[in-house]
């Protein structure tokens, strides 16, 4: 996939100076531009549509219509990623059912981070999700279904039809390891890491890693 000569961004958030901060921060990178900002959910949408960013950053809780309801629609013509205050489990798992692709807090990232994490999201290289965002999916996941022994590796792999080796690659995505890490880890190649997690999310039938960590823990859809 050939990257793009500049990296298109929508910022939606009801906080102003949050908005103009955001702007400030990445227009000051050499590629990345800010082609739109929204106040609410409604508005994104609306904008998107004429903009068609590469991505979209989303905050959860505004008037109208709030982030998670309208990740479901900008997910369908740019990658979203929820960029909020809010940490509760539940959030996080609809915003990744309605097809947001990663869910950073505020405070735990730097901009240089965050812009990072733009880039690979356009790359298709990762799913940015924040340790906190992370954990309290993996929570949810894992408290979500009835009581039992955690699944040992080859009953994951029946369940599913995983190889041996897809099964150390997820193992290492749920413990929040980037592609690089797990490369490495691995004594792989990022483009080997990359073509297992794709044969991963197919047969799990997740289109994301925040979706495959959830069916890989055992969440039921819509749970």
């Amino acid at each position: 996939m050939d990257e793009p000569a500049r990296y298109r961004v929508m910022v939606v958030d009801d906080n102003a100076f949050i908005r103009a901060g955001l702007t400030s921060a990445l227009e000051a990178t050499d590629d990345i531009e800010v082609v739109g900002e929204a106040g609410d959910g409604r508005e994104a949408e609306e904008m998107a549509w004429r903009l068609v960013p590469d991505v979209v950053l989303l905050d959860v809780r505004m008037p109208r219509v709030d982030g998670v309801s309208a990740a479901a629609a900008l997910s369908r013509t740019s990658r979203v990623i929820m960029l909020t205050q809010v940490e509760e489990p539940e959030v996080i798992l609809s915003a990744v059912r309605n097809g947001a692709v990663g869910y950073l807090v505020h405070n735990t990232f730097t901009v240089d981070e965050l812009a990072e994490a733009i880039r690979d999201t356009v790359r298709h290289r990762a799913h940015p999700l924040s340790h906190a965002a992370s954990a309290a999916l993996i929570d949810a996941a894992r408290t979500g279904r009835p009581a039992a022994p955690a699944a040992d590796p080859a009953e994951q792999r029946a369940r599913f039809g995983l190889s041996a080796r897809e099964v150390q690659v997820m193992d290492l995505i749920v413990r929040g390891h980037a592609n690089h890490d797990i490369a490495a880890k691995l004594f792989l190649t990022e483009k080997t890491v990359k073509n297992y997690i794709n044969r991963i999310y197919a047969k799990l039938g997740a289109p994301n890693r925040a979706t495959a960590i959830v069916t890989w823990l055992g969440m039921p859809p819509g749970g």
